[in-house]
């Protein structure tokens, strides 16, 4: 991790890019690139290449990326219910009461702040229906790993909401399933129908829909850049919600802070991935020294420490004159985890206009947020907590307005909406009006 101590140089390191603009291709990722489409093609032609196929040609497609890009011929796209129920036997049984556990605390976060749905008067002649989305895909990462948390923390918000059916997707791993404790999850969610597809061709799927797999209305979920590159191109024939990219985490600390506590945060988050954010906002010098040390002693012992060395690689350790310049940071950084690990904590999260969700305290680390604390955690990554927020309720709830007006009230307002019309050139929308006024 490099250290910085000048302020406006810290700024300038933390101001983002465009996530998908900046992604790089690595030669690796090129040269398979070149291998399975037969040229040279960038992320975006390749998706919007898959795209194309799965609404050109539907289940065949699906069949033919699951050769191609994950190496499995599947006999079938979407997964029995005699096997999910055998996944959820299967599980063991501590595994299978954390999931419990946690679904139990997403579901009870979520109900407790669930909106009212139906129809709310607004006033005499005003109203509004709020109501559930009809279908909703949820996209769970796998392949060479497995991600039970993300199943309860996408499905469990869209259920609480009230959606009808949900749909899931996840890329088959080598043996052409879906591994078990995904599969344990999705029935411990309620997930209605699951399908062994993953990659830009599930988002195709279920954005456009093919014979197996039906057309949702928004799709949900965490991925690799090609899937992400797909939400955005499918955005518009579907709602999405967000385009997430590699998790990040901030951290504020002072000299009353653990830095054993802080490196083991800081190293939890690098290890997702080569990309990920790790970032250090300290008052004391001491304390940015001790982590540095804590975090070549702790690293050394995990099982992905290649990928958190990569992660490290770029982190960035800030030393700042007081809390308010560590504050300020923040909220040009826009992080989609921020801890605060200084004192006087509880105090300053009113301070803090953009992040994805705060944790307070050493008490409150970011990986109970991962599994267990209720909120979800899927959450706006690369800047994007400036302007939205943690999936929730809402995310699945549509709201219609109704505008029911009587003859008075209608010829009250009549006039301005007359003189408006004719002032933006809508000669039709005046003389609308004036039909009815006789």
């Amino acid at each position: 991790m490099i250290t910085v101590t000048d302020f406006s140089e810290a700024k300038q390191l933390l101001t983002r890019e465009n996530p998908l603009e900046s992604f790089t291709v690595t030669p690796g990722l090129a040269a398979q690139i070149e291998r399975i489409f037969g040229e040279e093609l960038s992320p975006q032609e390749v998706v919007e290449r898959i795209i194309n196929e799965v609404q050109r040609e539907g289940d065949k497609a699906l069949f033919d990326y699951a050769k191609k890009l994950d190496g499995v011929e599947l006999d079938s796209l979407e997964v029995g219910r005699q096997e999910i129920s055998a996944a959820r036997n299967t599980v063991n049984e501590e595994l299978l009461s954390a999931l419990k556990l946690a679904a139990k605390m997403i579901r009870d976060f979520y109900l407790a702040c669930k909106p009212k749905v139906g129809t709310s008067p607004i006033s005499e002649y005003l109203r509004q229906h709020v109501r559930p989305l009809d279908k909703v895909g949820i996209y769970i990462p796998g392949g060479t790993a497995a991600y039970p948390s993300t199943v309860l923390m996408s499905a469990i918000p869209a259920r609480v909401a009230g959606v009808r059916e949900i749909i899931m997707v996840s890329p088959p791993g080598e043996n052409g399933n879906i591994s078990l404790p995904t599969l344990a999850a999705a029935d411990i969610a309620q997930v209605d129908r699951i399908f062994k597809v993953g990659g830009a061709q599930a988002i195709a799927a279920l954005a456009f829909g093919t014979e197996s797999i039906p057309q949702v209305d928004k799709i949900c979920g965490p991925g690799n850049i090609f899937v992400t590159l797909a939400k955005k191109l499918v955005y518009g024939a579907v709602d999405i919600d967000g385009l997430q990219g590699p998790s990040e985490i901030m951290i504020i600390a002072d000299n009353t802070s653990d830095p054993a506590l802080c490196a083991a945060d800081l190293l939890a988050q690098a290890e997702h991935d080569p990309l990920a954010s790790a970032i250090l906002i300290s008052t004391s010098s001491e304390l940015a020294n001790q982590v540095n040390k804590e975090i070549e002693a702790q690293s050394g012992k995990l099982a992905r420490r290649s990928i958190i060395a990569q992660a490290l690689d770029r982190g960035i350790i800030v030393l700042v004159n007081n809390v308010d310049e560590a504050i300020e940071l923040v909220n040009h950084f826009a992080p989609e985890h921020l801890s605060l690990m200084v004192s006087g904590a509880a105090a300053l999260t009113s301070k803090i206009y953009n992040a994805g969700c705060i944790f307070v305290g050493e008490n409150s680390p970011v990986v109970l947020g991962d599994y267990v604390a209720g909120p979800s955690h899927i959450l706006p990554t690369g800047g994007s907590a400036r302007f939205s927020s943690a999936l929730c309720v809402e995310d699945f709830l549509k709201v219609t307005n109704v505008v029911a007006l009587d003859n008075h009230t209608m010829q009250e307002l009549s006039q301005a909406a007359m003189v408006i019309a004719r002032a933006e050139g809508l000669d039709a929308h005046a003389k609308a009006i004036e039909k009815r006024l006789g």
